[in-house]
């Protein structure tokens, strides 16, 4: 049992956390609660720090009776979230401000949705699985309507709704999957009874209701992927909730979702069985039709964060090509689909994070969202309209970014998995992306605002943005250990 907890200490330690910002946040004056994010980032270091601690003493095991993992891939997306939230949580102080006496329960609520995504990353049962995502998802609808605005709370009772409703088709799902396999594992480690190998051992007899499994599971997690057409949520939410916790949503909540979606279909379903090629074609059809919806729908907007929020539906239809990918023909092909999904979600962490940090800085001074007032913020904003340039060429596809060797990556092992038209209409939605991204850095740097005052973000957040831009060139220029731990990360599945 020690052993068990000590596996689950870093995530322990965030909800920890959580609690004494709570009771902290009582004794705390108003005009001190910012104070209350040291300990929200006190609190993710020493997460980390337990994580380095478990890895350096070789401590990756499957625990609780198989329903938890410490695995490469759980530690690597783990380290993702605790940078995810704490760059969150420091681009924040100066937007809380809005939040009044409220600061403290928002830096608890990051936390507390945080540790939600860590544990969905290491879950391999389904009810861990969902009480996982359950923790994450109704935290996320409480953080969406923060601001208790008309527009915030339309958007979180938009989020609330469709969440609920994809909740119960995700456990519909898994309620087939139980009753084929009579197990609610996905994989065992004692060779008990498990999903993979009731799958591995099944026949065309049970095909029938193992395709209405996936599509219900991946309707369900759809939603959280933001794929079209369970993606409704998306533009509202980004537009309505607050700035940072439309960057926490855009960037963690779609990695935990993919992280999980992953474990189960890889994992569960595995790469190479009777039922593979159903949801080759299942993912493959929806990647096209998300990136093909969400690229023209972001061509009509006039606001900065519907169009990262159609942008994001975009993005996830290139993860989708990832996953249809991971039922390629040889082993080491179906893991270049699943590296690629891995390796993309990181150097999406960093380009959407900036992109939305960026967006904070210039919106918190301007009090607008609309791209037309982004006008001369090459000349009035220097530092945040460079960075939201580099970032919105990475989310394009362009050299010499992160997101060109991503696109790279991921359209490489959809070849592998012979889906050319697949990788045709993914160049096709990059080249029609191009008209939007680009159009709002000629806006900051072809036009001009006569009269306006210059803008100044302040320290930390020049400091955020620095790092996201220079992630985004590293890595685009040195892609290999992110590429090899991205590798790493997805060999358990072997």
């Amino acid at each position: 049992m020690i052993p068990d907890l000590n596996r689950l200490g870093p995530v322990l330690v965030v909800m920890v956390t959580a609690g004494i910002i709570l009771i902290a946040d009582l004794m705390t004056p108003r005009d001190r609660k910012r104070a209350l994010a040291g300990i929200a980032i006190a609190g993710l270091t020493v997460s980390a720090a337990w994580l380095v601690v478990l890895i350096l003493r070789d401590r990756q095991a499957a625990y609780f009776s198989d329903t938890m993992a410490l695995d490469n891939f759980s530690i690597f997306f783990t380290f993702m979230f605790i940078g995810v939230s704490g760059a969150v949580i420091l681009a924040s102080l100066d937007y809380t401000e809005k939040f009044g006496d409220r600061q403290g329960e928002f830096f608890a609520l990051v936390l507390i949705a945080t540790s939600g995504m860590m544990l969905l990353s290491g879950a391999r049962d389904l009810v861990a699985i969902f009480v996982a995502l359950e923790l994450t998802s109704i935290t996320q609808f409480i953080l969406a309507g923060y601001l208790r605005d008309d527009r915030g709370s339309e958007a979180a009772l938009k989020y609330l709704l469709l969440g609920a409703v994809s909740s119960a088709v995700v456990l519909y799902g898994m309620a087939f999957l139980f009753g084929i396999s009579g197990t609610t594992h996905l994989v065992t480690t004692d060779g008990s009874p498990s999903i993979a190998s009731a799958i591995a051992a099944g026949d065309s007899g049970i095909r029938s209701a193992l395709i209405v499994s996936m599509v219900f599971l991946a309707a369900g997690f759809g939603f959280k992927m933001a794929i079209v057409p369970f993606q409704m949520w998306a533009p509202d939410v980004y537009e309505g909730a607050p700035t940072p916790v439309a960057a926490f949503l855009s960037v963690g909540s779609k990695a935990a979702a993919f992280a999980v979606v992953l474990r189960i279909f890889y994992e569960g379903f595995g790469p190479h069985t009777f039922v593979t090629d159903d949801w080759k074609i299942l993912f493959a059809v929806l990647a096209a039709i998300t990136m093909t919806v969400g690229n023209v729908m972001a061509l009509r907007q006039t606001n900065i964060r519907r169009l990262l929020g159609y942008s994001s539906i975009a993005q996830a239809g290139n993860f989708l090509v990832g996953l249809a990918a991971i039922s390629a023909t040889a082993d080491g092909e179906s893991q270049l689909g699943a590296s690629g999904v891995v390796f993309f979600l990181a150097t999406y962490a960093f380009t959407n994070l900036g992109a939305f940090i960026a967006v904070m800085a210039i919106s918190n001074r301007t009090n607008s969202d609309e791209i037309a007032d982004y006008a001369g913020m090459g000349r009035r904003a220097p530092v945040p309209a460079a960075v939201l340039t580099v970032c919105l060429l990475s989310l394009t596809g362009l050299p010499p970014t992160a997101g060109f060797f991503a696109k790279l990556y991921i359209f490489n092992a959809a070849v592998q998995a012979d889906l050319v038209w697949l990788v045709i209409i993914g160049v096709l939605n990059t080249v029609l992306s191009a008209f939007y991204y680009l159009g709002v850095a000629r806006q900051m740097y072809a036009t001009t605002a006569e009269g306006e005052p210059e803008i100044t973000a302040p320290l930390m957040t020049q400091g955020l943005l620095v790092i996201a831009a220079a992630g985004v060139i590293a890595i685009g220029l040195y892609p290999i250990p992110l590429i090899d731990a991205a590798q790493r990360a997805v060999n358990v599945f072997a």
